[in-house]
């Protein structure tokens, strides 16, 4: 099944995708919108691009595992992704991603504009790789 996550943010929306067998999941793009109608069309409209049979959607706990107003917020765009697409959507939890991206692309030496441009990717490549991981040992 080919799966997709959303790193939902304020005016950037990280995408990830992963291959048919669900091994790896890997950057898609990023979605530089603040209207929220609009984030949804292009949301949909990348995952049926991709012929996407869920979509995951990161939910931004707090560090003591709360849910705050964020949550509120993403479980309503999840909603209206799923009503208007007809595609399931489900939730990980998606503390720290931002903060290992943000490790990682030091690791691989990637500064300023082009972090900007792509840490929300990579933050969605933590929630669906974590997300599929899970799925596997759970089977």
């Amino acid at each position: 099944m080919i799966i997709m996550s959303a790193d939902l943010g304020l005016a950037r929306t990280g995408i990830a995708v992963c291959d048919k067998g669900e091994t790896l999941a890997f950057p898609k793009e990023v979605i530089f919108e603040k209207n929220e109608e609009r984030l949804v069309d292009k949301i949909i409209s990348v995952a049926k691009e991709n012929m996407v049979e869920l979509i995951v959607v990161g939910l931004p706990k707090n560090m003591d595992g709360s849910q705050g107003y964020r949550c509120d917020e993403c479980r309503h765009t999840a909603r209206m992704i799923e009503e208007k697409s007809g595609i399931k959507v489900d939730f990980w939890d998606e503390r720290c991603t931002t903060i290992i991206a943000a490790s990682n692309l030091n690791d691989t030496n990637v500064r300023g504009k082009k972090r900007k441009q792509v840490i929300d990717s990579a933050a969605a490549t933590i929630i669906l790789q974590d997300y599929l991981n899970y799925r596997k040992n759970s089977k």
